[in-house]
């Protein structure tokens, strides 16, 4: 298998896991007062899904997706995979809490849909990159995705360098995605006022 097939395999595993499960898990969080945000674990050795989770800080304001997906996951009953062997899918790019949180359980990488520009201008949660800024100094995209713990890639930029007709059949997959969180955001935005969210 080629290294585009292989790549065209992963995203295709990745899109399927947002619009089959975290979607809907995000959907009954916002109608509860979260935030949009979501992830996912998937197996390296053959892209099936293990667990789908979406925030929840009206429970929890430190239950952001990413977070609340590792705690789910270090609650699962039998047997749980190592964090090496699987993939960690985060709707939205990770903020400097779920980060390290995704560093100190371990994980070698993750793969994000929307940016932290996206959070800021399309959904009007700009607080990721206003942490960044003020506690680390950094600009956005100021930090290392490449480090030696973890590598962070954006899906987008991966489909972006697929070869036709394959890029174009994954572009409009995402760009379904991206209205739905289009919706997601619109209801969430209606409703923040009403929660305990203390960043909402």
């Amino acid at each position: 298998m080629t290294q585009d097939n292989k790549t065209y395999e992963l995203l295709e595993a990745l899109l399927s896991t947002l619009e089959k499960g975290v979607i809907p898990a995000t959907e009954a969080g916002v109608a509860a007062g979260n935030k949009i945000f979501g992830a996912a674990l998937l197996r390296k050795s053959d892209l099936s899904t293990v667990l789908v989770e979406t925030n929840n800080e009206t429970e929890n304001p430190l239950w952001h997706g990413e977070v609340h997906t590792l705690k789910r996951f270090y609650e699962m009953t039998g047997e749980r995979p190592n964090s090496r062997d699987l993939i960690f899918l985060s709707t939205h790019e990770p903020c400097s809490m779920c980060l390290s949180a995704i560093t100190w359980a371990g994980f070698d990488n993750f793969y994000y849909f929307f940016s932290h520009e996206d959070s800021r201008d399309a959904f009007s949660i700009p607080h990721d990159l206003k942490i960044l800024k003020e506690v680390f100094t950094l600009e956005p995209g100021g930090y290392n995705k490449a480090n030696a713990f973890w590598k962070g890639q954006s899906i987008h930029e991966l489909i972006s360098l697929l070869p036709e007709p394959q890029q174009t059949a994954l572009r409009d997959r995402a760009d379904a995605i991206s209205r739905k969180y289009d919706g997601l955001s619109a209801a969430y935005q209606a409703g923040k006022s009403s929660n305990a969210i203390p960043l909402n």
